[in-house]
């Protein structure tokens, strides 16, 4: 018996921490997903590996909305997007420079 309790504890304890995990990916998706602000974009520029942007507010960097040019974390965004397209994105400080790690097309 005793040790059909220590099985039936150890399955108990695995789905507990199973949730738990479950529970802090949903949050840090959740997290993410607030922190992307809407953005116009003004200019591609493929060589440089930079895009312009007309954006709102970015908490994450306490700065106001306005236009600037940013590096991408990813070549491969700059394929996604082209001149005047709506979009979100998340722009964090990398290296020292304002790079934007992820953009999707506006919803």
């Amino acid at each position: 018996m005793k040790t059909l309790n220590n099985v039936v504890f150890a399955a108990l304890l695995g789905l507990t921490f199973a949730t738990a995990g479950s529970a802090v990916h949903a949050q840090d998706a959740a997290t993410t997903r607030a922190a992307m602000t809407d953005g116009e974009i003004k200019k591609v520029d493929k060589d440089a590996k930079k895009l312009t942007i007309k954006h709102g507010e970015l908490k994450n960097l306490g700065m106001p909305g306005m236009t600037m040019v940013f590096k991408v974390q990813d070549a491969a965004m700059l394929d996604k997007v082209k001149q005047g397209d709506k979009v979100r994105f998340s722009a964090d400080k990398v290296d020292g420079a304002l790079t934007v790690t992820s953009i999707e097309a506006a919803k």
